[in-house]
């Protein structure tokens, strides 16, 4: 809570915020409870003033002066009474004044003695005065610290008198000490007035929040539009509630275990076209980060409904991630109501940037001027490079703070001209109301690049981010807003595509890229059922004996519709889209059914994506391919790449580590080609580094630099007692200068290309009951 202002304090003003007159009431109602301890106060200092001043004052000076204290404090006690109830109502100004007025003349009588009798006293009687007032203030400051303002005037009336009577009777020291005890008295008595009204805000502020949440969950007990929902790792319903499944119209157990994207999809579902909510919420669970209110647009048994949904990642007790769980309402009625519209935010919170919406309606007004003069527009749209890994190792707070920062730097680039805004997550937009000069978008992209590009200080950490930027100039590449987006958000994945960090303007060719995408996606959903996916296995074997020691299973894609697809195109795309983890699944099953009617020694490597080792359950779909293939875990080998430890690198291990404590080989994947951190070999003990074809094929050509990493990779597994296979093998003369730089195991087309399981099984016709040292040498040759 903010520090409150002294005025507030002193009650000489009341803030915007919060219910000052009771508060007031809070304060002025200890007065009353503590009246008769004032009067006994002010007695017992009265006397000790008269046993101080008698025989120096005539006596009927100083019964005058009593007499006058008396009526001065009943009349102040009288009023104080009336504030008995204060604590239960509102305190008036008037009242307020009252009690100020009452006090200074209260303290105006107390000055008497010390301004007025004092000259009749001798100094050591005037420090005895002097000594009964500061006891008198002290123990206002402590009894009524609530009420500081009668309280500070109190002491500075007394204060002042101190302080003119020292003076005028040359005692400087004591007038400095009476002036110093003042502000000291002044100063605690605000202080701990301020505590107090602090601690009565913060329960203010604590009762309204019961209140509010008293009343939220009675009218989510009592009403029917909201429900509970939560998902897995892989986004699939879990614990279904039946106000949800209402919601949904169907019975819970006929929704447990679908994707929500699924449930919530339609007929977009099958045809890949979702609604742009539909993209944001799918965003918002890949990213595994919390939101609130997001409106989505579902459609159930044909018709759309809007929804409103919420809902924070949560965690296993090993602080793993689990998955969402959130709330959600139907606010379909309020949706197409002008009430809600009005609602609608046209700010983004985090940034202070226009969001969609209002950036949709400046280019819908951008088109209609470029319409109008017969000039052009512009929409660019702007993807932030590794944010995501800055909001994976640093938090959510991190990247939220960088978020803002880049705001704070578009901002700062646009002219009258432009008017920049955030889409959504780490996705921002600019629309260039004249864009008649084409050079002038051009510039705007590369100054966004080459500023979002410059490093950050955020939280004592130096960040570094990039940017990928799409356009698309309106009416030439759209005549809608719809179209214009579209086409500039093509243009953006063609940037990111070609490696991020640039700038990439849209062209048509983009929409048959972009289809093509949608086809293999929707291809792709089906492949599984339809089995149109298939492993073939590639020999690895030992550098000296030419034994085969192991294959590695490699997915293909014959499609239907299609026809054969590379793995380069449709690998990416199944990560992107999650398919990779129920693919992954039936990979390590079929490899490991296939790889028990090998002879015993020979292994097989499988292939595993970053994403299905984010899955908490994959140790477990381990145990349950090997249990129902019957292969020893010792036989499988699990191939992974530096990039998963970048994403989530402590999950990552610990599922390995799981997954080596079964016995199972874990192969550290084209090392050297990725982000080469050795931090990973110090955490992790691979069974494998399988060093990358570019640097087998360029020691083969004595080139320097591949010759020095290939030694040192060497040099380094055979130090940590792990193996080394060369990948991409495809000469002799690569052989021998392999087999002279140490590599163990060797991989590539001279020794044998990806064959299927029935070739495979054909190499060791005649040799599958012999022990390994029995096999032939050659085998694979």
């Amino acid at each position: 809570m903010p520090k409150l202002p002294v005025l507030a304090v002193l009650g000489l003003s009341d803030p915007a915020e919060g219910d000052w007159g009771r508060l007031r009431g809070l304060q002025y109602s200890s007065l009353a409870r503590l009246t008769h301890a004032r009067m006994l106060a002010h007695a017992l200092s009265a006397l000790l003033v008269l046993r101080t001043l008698a025989g120096a004052v005539h006596l009927a000076f100083l019964v005058g002066w009593v007499a006058l204290l008396v009526g001065v404090l009943i009349y102040g006690a009288r009023f104080d009474r009336s504030l008995q109830d204060a604590d239960r109502r509102r305190m008036s100004r008037q009242e307020i004044h009252y009690q100020t007025v009452s006090t200074a003349i209260t303290g105006a009588v107390w000055t008497i003695p010390l301004l007025v009798f004092s000259h009749f006293a001798d100094d050591s009687q005037r420090m005895g005065v002097w000594s009964i007032m500061s006891m008198l203030m002290a123990g206002m400051a402590v009894a009524f610290a609530a009420v500081p303002l009668g309280t500070v005037l109190f002491g500075a009336i007394l204060g002042a008198s101190g302080v003119l009577t020292f003076a005028i009777y040359g005692n400087w020291t004591a007038a400095a000490v009476a002036c110093s005890f003042v502000i000291i008295v002044s100063i605690g008595s605000v202080e701990a007035a301020r505590t107090f009204l602090g601690a009565k805000v913060a329960e203010a502020g604590m009762a309204e929040k019961a209140e509010v949440v008293s009343l939220l969950l009675r009218e989510f007990e009592e009403g029917e539009a909201d429900w509970l929902w939560q998902v897995d790792t892989a986004r699939r319903v879990r614990s279904v509630s039946p106000r949800f499944a209402f919601a949904l119209g169907d019975d819970p157990e006929d929704v447990e275990g679908k994707p929500l994207i699924q449930l919530i999809a339609g007929d977009a579902w099958e045809s890949g076209h979702f609604h742009s909510s539909l993209h944001d919420l799918a965003e918002r669970l890949k990213r595994r980060e919390s939101f609130a209110n997001v409106l989505v647009r579902v459609t159930l048994r044909g018709s759309h409904r809007w929804w409103e949904l919420s809902a924070s990642p949560k965690v296993d007790d090993d602080g793993n991630f689990a998955g969402f769980r959130g709330v959600g309402s139907d606010v379909t009625e309020q949706r197409e109501s002008a009430e809600k519209i009005s609602y609608l935010a046209r700010y983004d919170t985090l940034t202070g940037l226009p969001n969609r919406m209002m950036l949709t309606e400046a280019l819908g007004d951008a088109m209609r001027y470029a319409d109008q003069w017969r000039t052009r527009c512009a929409f660019l749209m702007i993807d932030l490079d590794r944010f995501k890994a800055v909001n994976d190792t640093l938090g959510h707070l991190v990247g939220d703070q960088l978020l803002a920062r880049v705001s704070d730097r578009l901002k700062a680039l646009m002219t009258q001209n432009e008017l920049c805004g955030r889409l959504g997550g780490d996705e921002f937009a600019i629309v260039i109301r004249d864009a008649a000069d084409t050079e002038r978008v051009n510039a705007v992209a590369e100054a966004v690049i080459q500023s979002l590009s410059l490093p950050y200080e955020v939280d004592h950490h130096t960040l570094f981010v990039g940017a990928s930027v799409g356009s698309a100039v309106g009416p030439r590449d759209g005549a809608t807003v719809e179209t214009l987006m579209r086409n500039a958000d093509l243009a953006l994945y063609r940037s990111k595509d070609e490696g991020g960090g640039q700038h990439c303007t849209y062209e048509p060719a983009l929409h048959a890229h972009a289809e093509e995408r949608r086809q293999l996606e929707f291809a792709m959903r089906h492949a599984l059922e339809r089995g149109e996916f298939s492993l073939v296995y590639q020999p690895v074997v030992d550098a000296t004996s030419e034994e085969v020691l192991s294959f590695e299973a490699l997915l293909r894609w014959t499609s239907a519709d299609h026809g054969f697809i590379s793995p380069a195109k449709f690998i990416p795309l199944a990560e992107d889209t999650r398919l990779i983890v129920p693919i992954g699944e039936w990979v390590l099953r079929t490899a490991c059914l296939e790889a028990v009617n090998w002879p015993a020694p020979v292994k097989v490597a499988v292939n595993v994506s970053g994403e299905q080792l984010l899955d908490p359950y994959f140790a477990e779909t381990v145990v349950s391919a090997l249990a129902q293939s019957g292969l020893p875990p010792h036989r499988l080998e699990i191939e992974v790449t530096e990039s998963i430890f970048v994403r989530d690198g402590t999950t990552a291990q610990a599922t390995l580590e799981r997954i080596m404590s079964l016995g199972c080989g874990v192969a550290l994947d084209d090392f050297g080609t990725g982000y080469s951190s050795l931090g990973y070999l110090r955490k992790m003990r691979f069974s494998t580094i399988k060093v990358d074809r570019s640097f087998v094929q360029g020691a083969a050509k004595d080139n320097p630099e591949s010759l020095a990493i290939v030694r040192a990779v060497v040099a380094m597994a055979d130090s940590l007692e792990m193996s080394t296979t060369a990948e991409g093998v495809e000469t002799e003369l690569e052989l021998e200068v392999i087999r002279r730089l140490g590599c163990k195991k060797i991989q590539g087309y001279y020794f044998g290309r990806p064959m299927p399981n029935l070739e495979a099984r054909n190499l060791f016709a005649g040799y599958g009951a012999l022990p390994q040292q029995e096999l032939p040498q050659g085998t694979a040759a």
